[in-house]
């Protein structure tokens, strides 16, 4: 089994475009699979610079509705217009991002392409569905913790009204392999502790490993009562057997403050790293 990150925030491996976005190559006994694909035909670019032949996929999972996951999506299907895309129906809906009142244009559309609901390849869920004996998408009927902080800011837009986000167009892979599980998240907007209660009813047990975006972070400085929340989140974590792997919108200071708890149980991705499976 391979994972490799085919585009984050944050510089890795020389010659490969970073940016806000998230995008990974997965390859089973089975598939050639992709969890999104950032934000731009930059996720393209750097497959290719990778040596990952992306005409050999046959999966896209969309973990959510956002453009940062789903711009290079269009370039694909361009590469490769067979390789089925399986995303949520409320994954289409106008999402946005409210950028406060000193904003030149308060409300952001952070939604996807419109034009990628019309291809012929999209398998519209509406819940969970089992791809196969290996690949599996759940989704969260109730979350057990209250939403991150960062996530107040973001917003769907339903008849004329900014409402906040229940993120129900967020889904999640679950890929069995030689005995193990692993679980792999977009950036966990319902919350990484609901996600792995709502992962342990499910299957009874926790991941041997989880690879995701926390969404952590802030372009200004944390307040106490947000740093006491990411430390929370961390001790919490650090409970389960479990080895996480993160990125993207986690944050490097985020990631730190929860490094210090967690130590080798978390480890961050940059962009165009392999995850080392090893561990688990």
């Amino acid at each position: 089994m391979k994972i490799i990150n085919l585009i984050e925030n944050t510089e890795g491996i020389k010659g490969c475009v970073f940016a806000h976005g998230l995008s990974f190559y997965v390859e089973t006994v089975k598939h050639k699979l992709l969890l999104d694909l950032g934000p731009s035909a930059d996720t393209i670019k750097n497959a290719s610079s990778l040596g990952v032949d992306l005409t050999a996929v046959d999966t896209v999972i969309l973990s959510h509705g956002h453009y940062d996951h789903s711009g290079g999506i269009i370039p694909f299907t361009k590469v490769n217009d067979r390789a089925l895309i399986y995303m949520q129906e409320s994954a289409t809906k106008d999402y946005y991002a409210d950028d406060g009142m000193e904003a030149s244009e308060r409300f952001r559309y952070i939604g996807i392409d419109k034009e990628i609901a019309g291809l012929p390849q999209v398998r519209f869920l509406s819940g969970g569905a089992t791809i196969d004996d290996e690949l599996e998408i759940f989704t969260i009927r109730k979350r057990s913790h209250d939403l991150p902080f960062t996530n107040k800011r973001l917003l769907v837009l339903d008849k004329d009204k900014y409402l906040q986000d229940d993120f129900c167009h967020e889904h999640f892979l679950v890929i069995h392999q030689a005995g193990k599980s692993i679980l792999m998240s977009g950036c966990a907007h319902n919350g990484i502790l609901s996600i792995i209660d709502a992962y342990k009813d499910k299957y009874g047990k926790a991941p041997d490993m989880v690879i995701s975006g926390f969404h952590l972070v802030k372009k200004t400085d944390y307040s106490d009562e947000e740093i006491e929340e990411i430390k929370t989140i961390a001790e919490e974590l650090n409970k389960f057997p479990t080895k996480f792997v993160t990125c993207h919108c986690t944050g490097l200071p985020a990631f730190d403050i929860m490094k210090n708890i967690m130590g080798d149980k978390l480890e961050y991705v940059h962009s165009g790293e392999e995850i080392s499976l090893c561990e688990i």
